[in-house]
């Protein structure tokens, strides 16, 4: 017997228990409801959310809140709620079934499902009653109620063609492209077409951070001294730094920006948007040595050690709302400012003026002031955003989502353990790898959850965790030189292999024992992070190369390729893929062979990164023998020296810093 109640009270989710007191009968997705749904012979109503949504909350409001929107949900459908951020695999089949009805995805995402859990009709958001040219919800019910009872057929020939649609676009099968420098040449020159020159980012609205492609034309610079395709990169980063979109009291980057510059975010903050920011801002200050990045690290990692720490992991997201509005915490009325000489200059540089630049109200900015200051007055400025955040805090603050997700954790741990030594900030490091530590010390045999919260866990994991972890891994690795972390990595990759390998010989998102799935997609396509493909032929190539497994590296080319042949064929979405594959068309192994590992040698790589090198230190030991690559032969070492290796071949040592960095840096 079925309970008819609503069942989200005791999962893991904070979005899913945002929805417990609903009066909808809310079931969690899984065997229970699908099998709830095949005896009834309900259709089942498909709710897919996440906690940091703005557009989820509304619809939560007027429709599953609404006694009448309720009654109906219930008796007509079995009514099931996703957080797709603990199940991105069930968000990516039906986002892709959205797609075949030719409309535009987004969240909420509303799918309706036959009650073996095949799409046949679907939306977004819908309120209770037609408006903003959206019909009803109620209508929507009640008609597609009507087209499960009267019009079968039609119902059935709409899932032989979504379903098909959705295996061809998630489960592709395509011949392999070879590993070539010239596809990825044309793709940053396709990805450089599209960016807006003057402001950064695509062309255009919204404007989202796109760290994917920005990887592309960073990789672009670095391989081929691809002068436009540097500046693309700074010029995007910097302007969204000094955009509405950066909090410049508290540190950390919004989502995206609604508008074409960079000034009106969508209030929510991401995890994964400031691991990106972290590791795109180690690099631009590295090229630059623009303080600008270095201090936006510095926030940014505040935020994260102020707001985001939970049980030593990182919290998922901040919310976009509070007390019922978006950006209410963020966004201040002129009267707000203290009326003192010192906020003069404040009011000036960051857009405060009377009548406000969104909504009569004020989003912070330095979009007419993108260049640091003279030093006084940059020194006033921080004076009083000091103070402007302590008014600040006292303000009811947006909901955080307290659930650590393994991939997410994984991409911050890297953030930090890459930028700990490019600004010798070993506390920095420490946060990444007690991090490190609480998500590993969270298994159960040798397994990873894909979340936690508290004593919660959500098995099985993703392959994104795996490759996430192993990337984090090979990150602390770097940092340190401590070798229990390669071993990690080699286990999270057996544990990849165990339970996402599929026939073929490639990956899948799922594993291979998650039964609540009607297709395991292989994540190729990226969203705002690289795909879980991406991800898992990165760390491959990366463990590969610091391992010196060669039958591993030729088996992440083997994947690499497969990839590409797939994901040449999508419209959107394949950065990752195209990025991850740059990195075995010539791997980079930077070995320096030194007495200690703070030499400055040693120091000058930290201070050079280039996400395409591996570092590695080996204690100096006069006269041994060595082999730097597999197959290269042996050297003897007679001095302390640098040997930078590209593929096979490892050019002459060189023996100082100016001799190591006219090798590491990019040349025009």
């Amino acid at each position: 017997m079925f309970d008819k109640a609503n069942l989200l009270g005791h999962e893991s989710s904070p979005y899913l228990r945002q929805h417990a007191t609903n009066p909808v009968h809310w079931r969690p997705w899984g065997k229970h409801a699908l099998d709830e749904a095949r005896e009834a012979g309900k259709p089942i109503l498909l709710s897919v959310g996440y906690a940091a949504c703005h557009w989820c909350h509304v619809m939560a409001h007027e429709c599953f809140e609404d006694a009448e929107v309720a009654a109906l949900m219930n008796d007509l459908y079995i009514n099931v709620k996703v957080d797709r951020e603990e199940r991105p695999d069930i968000d990516q089949i039906y986002m892709a079934a959205l797609g075949a009805m030719g409309q535009q995805g987004g969240w909420p995402l509303t799918m309706f499902l036959t009650p073996g859990a095949e799409p046949f009709w679907g939306g977004t958001y819908f309120p209770k009653h037609s408006k903003y040219g959206r019909p009803g919800f109620l209508d929507v019910l009640r008609s597609i109620s009507s087209a499960w009872l009267q019009d079968r057929t039609r119902v059935e020939q709409n899932v032989r063609l979504i379903t098909k649609h959705v295996s061809r676009r998630l489960n592709a099968q395509a011949e392999s492209t070879p590993i070539n420098k010239n596809l990825f040449d044309q793709f940053a020159a396709d990805v450089y077409s599209m960016i807006d020159l003057a402001k950064g980012g695509l062309s255009g609205a919204p404007k989202f951070p796109n760290a994917p492609f920005m990887d592309t034309l960073w990789l672009s610079w670095l391989r081929n001294g691809e002068i436009a395709h540097r500046d693309a990169f700074l010029t995007s980063l910097k302007t969204m730094l000094q955009g509405g979109i950066y909090d410049h009291l508290g540190g950390g980057l919004s989502r995206y920006s609604v508008d074409e510059d960079w000034l009106v975010p969508h209030f929510e903050k991401m995890l994964y948007d400031n691991a990106q920011l972290i590791r795109h801002a180690t690099y631009a200050y590295a090229q630059t040595q623009d303080e600008l990045f270095r201090i936006r690290i510095e926030e940014t990692v505040g935020w994260l050690q102020r707001e985001m720490l939970i049980d030593g992991r990182f919290a998922s997201s901040l919310d976009a709302d509070s007390e019922g509005e978006e950006g209410r915490f963020y966004v201040w009325e002129a009267a707000q400012i203290p009326d003192e000489p010192e906020f003069q200059t404040f009011c000036q540089v960051y857009d405060v003026h009377e009548e406000g630049n969104w909504e009569g109200k004020t989003i912070l900015n330095r979009l007419h002031a993108l260049d640091s200051l003279d030093a006084d007055v940059e020194r006033q400025l921080a004076g009083a955003r000091q103070r402007l955040f302590s008014i600040r805090e006292k303000r009811v603050r947006p909901g955080r989502d307290d659930k650590a997700l393994t991939d997410w954790n994984g991409l911050m741990i890297r953030a930090l353990a890459e930028a700990a030594p490019a600004f010798d900030r070993p506390d920095w490091l420490q946060l990444g790898a007690t991090a490190y530590r609480s998500i590993s010390e969270s298994t159960v045999d040798g397994r990873l959850p894909h979340s936690v919260l508290g004593e919660s866990k959500l098995f099985p994991g993703l392959s994104s965790d795996y490759a996430s972890m192993i990337n984090a891994a090979l990150s602390l690795y770097e940092a340190t030189q401590e070798k229990p972390y390669i071993k990690d990595a080699q286990h999270w990759l057996t544990m990849l292999n165990k339970w996402h390998k599929t026939e073929d010989g490639n990956y899948a998102l799922s594993a291979s024992d998650s039964a609540d799935v009607i297709i395991r997609v292989r994540g190729d396509q990226d969203e705002a992070i690289p795909s879980a493909t991406s991800q898992v032929i990165e760390a491959m190539a990366r463990l590969a190369t610091v391992a010196g497994d060669e039958e591993l590296r030729q088996n992440a080319e083997r994947i690499a390729e497969n990839a590409l042949g797939r994901v040449i064929q999508q419209r959107y979405g394949q950065a990752g893929v195209f990025n991850s594959a740059n990195l075995l068309l010539e791997p980079l192994k930077l070995v320096i062979v030194a007495p200690e590992i703070d030499h400055p040698l040693m120091k000058l790589a930290a201070h050079t990164p280039d996400p395409r090198r591996t570092d590695i230190w080996i204690e100096f030991r006069k006269g041994e023998k060595m082999e730097l690559v597999p197959g290269a032969g042996e050297v003897t070492i007679n001095k302390p020296a640098a040997y930078l290796c590209r593929g096979f071949v490892c050019l002459a040592p060189v023996e100082t810093t100016e001799a190591l960095q006219a090798l590491l840096r990019p040349n025009p």
